[in-house]
């Protein structure tokens, strides 16, 4: 929109990652893989989330150029992710050698995030910019510190306990109006002082005021190689999340005998003096669970999808109407949590075959064997599975979809 703000985003990433330790020895930290993508894609994203900003600039070291663009090859982002520029021995080269890049079409304001932070909120980012469009120059998401504070000497004994009082653990991004912070850190790069540890620091220095907006204490930044497994942690519990639409369906089944010499359940042949008779093989545990699948998708039964008035299903393996179930939550993007199927009967005994047909159910559904339960129980010779006429069977379907499925 005509008049709005230019706001860009700097993702420092030039950093050798020497704090994590033996990790250190593969991928720099921000290409390590994080759910299946480099932290540094993902902190990229979790900016250009903000439609608010209108470009991102990286600053990345330069042995890592071909890293880089195996990384951000598949971001859709176009002309919105300039090329990277290559950073300097300290962070705060890095930073400056971004502000310089940027300056001859030079943004408005500058947001400066670290390249290893993938977890800061659409929220966070928000408070930032609104801040700065507020009138202040210089603003960083930042949480109050809650723990007790110690000071020690190099013995590690403590010496004082640190008032805990107005005082903020800094965050990223930081966010400023550009022409007085690159002027800052030019000053700061011409004068030598090249120690501060933030963007915020420069800006103090310089006489900026700064202000602080609360902060995310998810909005973690991957220094150490235990915060890459609590970051790979919480990244499978959000994966996981996705999946939060949890349902659960439930089958029935029943099919009697007739002549014959075994019974088809869960998918294999078991040696018995009579069959189950059916218009396909009869398989009243397969069924089961393939009633319990649809059931919990909400789509239907069995017999909606394969109506034993037609021909084609005569004589037909349970496994195919199984495996059209599991298919079908595949395509609404779900998985399987898990399987729990119950027969009942008399005979033949099921406990001698129920691992097989544990197995069996399994790998018809692409699942591992500790997702698959089968139990049995007589009826105590109460009702037709009690005098021997037939086997009846119940299951239960636990499944996850997608939150955007509503279905």
């Amino acid at each position: 929109m005509p008049g709005s703000p230019r706001i860009a985003a700097l993702l420092v990433a030039a950093g050798r990652g020497t704090r994590m330790g033996d990790m250190s020895g593969t991928a720099p930290k921000q290409y390590r893989a994080l759910a299946g993508q480099p932290i540094l894609v993902k902190s990229i994203e979790s900016l250009a989330a903000s439609s608010r900003v209108t470009c991102l600039q990286a600053v990345i070291h330069a042995d890592d150029c071909d890293a880089y663009e195996a990384a951000v090859s598949s971001i859709g982002l176009g002309d919105r992710l300039r090329a990277p520029v290559l950073g300097g021995a300290t962070r705060q080269a890095s930073v400056l050698a971004g502000l310089e890049a940027l300056n001859d079409d030079a943004p408005d304001y500058i947001l400066i995030h670290d390249g290893v932070r993938p977890f800061v909120t659409a929220a966070t980012v928000d408070k930032v910019i609104d801040a700065l469009l507020g009138g202040f120059d210089a603003v960083l998401a930042a949480t109050r510190i809650v723990d007790t504070l110690k000071r020690t000497d190099q013995d590690a004994h403590i010496v004082e306990t640190v008032s805990r009082e107005d005082l903020w653990a800094a965050q990223t991004p930081q966010g400023f109006r550009f022409a007085p912070l690159i002027a800052a850190h030019r000053k700061a790069a011409a004068e030598g002082k090249d120690t501060f540890t933030d963007d915020a620091a420069v800006a103090e220095w310089a006489g900026i005021d700064v202000c602080v907006v609360e902060g995310d204490k998810s909005n973690m930044k991957i220094t150490t190689a235990e915060d890459l497994e609590e970051a790979r942690t919480r990244a499978r519990q959000a994966e996981w999340m996705a999946l939060a639409d949890i349902r659960t369906g439930t089958g029935y089944d029943v099919h009697a005998f007739a002549p014959g010499d075994h019974v088809t359940l869960g998918g294999i042949d078991i040696p018995h003096d009579r069959r189950l008779s059916g218009h396909s093989d009869a398989d009243v545990a397969l069924h089961a669970i393939t009633d319990a699948i649809f059931g919990a998708l909400a789509d239907g039964d069995i017999g909606s999808h394969f109506p034993p008035s037609d021909p084609q299903w005569k004589g037909a393996a349970s496994h195919i109407f199984l495996r059209k179930a599991v298919a079908r939550v595949a395509e609404r993007g779900g998985a399987i949590a898990h399987l729990d199927v119950t027969i009942v009967c008399e005979a033949p005994k099921i406990g001698p075959h129920r691992d097989a047909m544990r197995k069996s159910i399994a790998e018809i559904c692409g699942l591992s064997l500790d997702r698959v339960a089968v139990k049995a129980t007589t009826s105590e010779r109460l009702g037709f599975t009690g005098r021997g006429e037939g086997i009846a069977s119940l299951a239960t379907a636990t499944i996850r979809l997608p939150l955007r499925d509503e279905t």
